[in-house]
């Protein structure tokens, strides 16, 4: 595809939503209540154009040229001498009571002058790249609906015979339905803010439309950072593919191993269900620590423990994280599920993937991923497509979730046992006056595995498993049934050759 034909907007991830930017000689238009990020774009619009060496220009008939400037220094940009900002006011005469026409409505003449501002500005610099902020501005002159289209479409035509490439702004503040210029123009970009229960505001957009040019449909989740908008696009599993050998990743634990029918393999996921306190992050972080015994690099993207907190915890059953932190084989990231939404941490993941050669990835937790994105249905397609993606670039992804109750019928707050290849259980269970902990793997797809129950238990040299509890009668249901030995408890044993 000829590069030269899209006009960047130089805007990280939009241009990957219009696949390629915007088509040169159109006029485009951005729309969006106050507040959604309008104004930058448009600016980092004109910056991309700068470094390129056009002539850009932004009218403006709302915000002062101070205004703008100040604006783009928030951002740590500065409008240089190939951008220029023109205000559109209306001539003094308009200004002046003693000198108000009788004859002519007002709006006719400041309508009128408004146009001939831009044109004359437009004549003089012979931008590129222009941007007009606002229509809402034009179509108040104008005053009617057949007005204003006929004022678009003039401004249409006359940007068309001049190459340029022309963004208009809308804030919909004047008519919050008119749809006039969509018809007009020749690409519409929505922007969308929206205010959850708690936590910070939610930015989205959209392409409606986008003529003779192929996009990537649906919403799209933005942020507005010190530094300007970065757009996630919609991940699309089907869309990346990388060739890698389908090869089984030990936990760095026999016992473990063999409960797996010999490890997890290399591109799958894999769920780790169980009640709070059970372990889930634990074992999650073992085939984690076991990456990174074979020289890989691995990432923890925790969204419920502190981080200081999940230090002190791990160096206490001989796990240094900082160290791992610090050396670059461990990337750890916290993630503030109210401050975040799912489209920028799926890019999080896709970044550390594709950009780090990173190939354990663990997830703790699913409920807090879920905390982020409230609605349960779209979760679960964030989900697939994020498990779909990681399985494709060949990497292992570890999920936890955890399940409410302790003991008896366990119930999880979302259901994604479907998506997963692997699902390991655990539970605690009671047996003579103590408290335990079992594990079994309930589901795996890419090959058998036992069908066993283990126990297990956390120690200061870390996670170690026991033998089939063959002696107990549901140990899943959290009291199991003595029916033979207790050889198989782990505290009567003399060894532990499991280990």
């Amino acid at each position: 595809m000829n590069a030269k034909k899209f006009a960047r907007t130089g805007v990280p991830g939009l241009d990957d939503v219009l696949c390629g930017g915007l088509t040169r000689r159109h006029v485009f238009l951005i729309e969006g209540a106050p507040g959604t990020g309008k104004t930058t774009t448009a600016m980092r619009f004109l910056l991309e154009g700068a470094e390129q060496g056009e002539t850009c220009l932004y009218v403006t008939l709302s915000e002062t040229e101070g205004e703008l400037r100040d604006s783009a220094a928030s951002h740590g940009w500065t409008l240089d001498e190939r951008i220029s900002v023109f205000e559109v006011i209306p001539a003094e005469s308009l200004l002046d009571a003693d000198q108000q026409q009788s004859l002519l409505y007002s709006s006719d003449l400041e309508l009128g002058e408004a146009t001939r501002q831009i044109f004359d500005i437009f004549e003089r610099v012979r931008p590129q790249r222009v941007v007009i902020d606002s229509l809402s501005e034009i179509r108040l002159l104008a005053q009617g609906s057949l007005r204003h289209r006929r004022q678009i479409l003039a401004m249409k035509h006359y940007f068309a015979r001049q190459d340029a490439t022309v963004l208009m702004l809308d804030d919909m503040t004047a008519e919050a339905h008119d749809r006039t210029v969509h018809s007009i123009v020749h690409g519409v970009i929505q922007l969308e803010e929206l205010a959850p229960d708690y936590g910070a505001e939610r930015r989205r957009l959209r392409v409606t439309k986008y003529r003779g040019q192929r996009y990537r449909g649906g919403y799209h989740d933005f942020a507005i950072k010190t530094g300007g908008i970065e757009v996630f696009p919609r991940l699309v599993a089907l869309e990346h593919r990388i060739g890698y050998e389908r090869s089984p990743q030990s936990s760095g634990l026999v016992a473990l191993d063999k409960l797996l029918g010999g490890g997890i393999d290399r591109g799958s996921s894999t769920l780790i269900l169980g009640p709070s306190g059970t372990g889930k992050s634990l074992i999650a972080l073992q085939f984690a620590i076991a990456a990174i015994g074979r020289g890989e690099k691995a990432a923890l993207f925790s969204f419920d423990e502190e981080l200081g907190l999940l230090e002190t915890r791990l160096m206490k059953i001989g796990i240094d994280m900082a160290t791992l932190r610090k050396s670059g084989a461990l990337l750890v990231e916290q993630i503030d599920a109210a401050e975040m939404s799912p489209g920028e941490f799926a890019q999080r993941v896709r970044d550390c993937v594709t950009k780090d050669d990173i190939r354990t990835v663990v997830i703790d937790s699913m409920n807090g991923y879920q905390a982020a994105m409230p609605q349960e249905n779209a979760l679960v397609l964030h989900i697939h497509e994020l498990l779909q993606f990681l399985n494709r670039q060949g990497a292992t992804t570890y999920l936890t979730v955890a399940q409410h109750g302790l003991v008896g019928d366990m119930q999880s707050p979302l259901d994604v046992t479907y998506l997963a290849d692997t699902v390991i259980l655990l539970r605690y269970f009671e047996a003579l006056g103590k408290v335990r902990r079992a594990v079994s793997v309930i589901k795996k797809r890419t090959g058998p595995h036992e069908d066993t129950i283990r126990e297990f238990r956390i120690a200061q040299d870390g996670l170690r498993l026991g033998g089939p509890l063959e002696g107990f009668q549901g140990v899943l249901r959290g009291v199991p049934d003595f029916v033979g030995s207790t050889e198989p408890l782990m505290e009567v044993r003399k060894d532990d050759p499991a280990r």
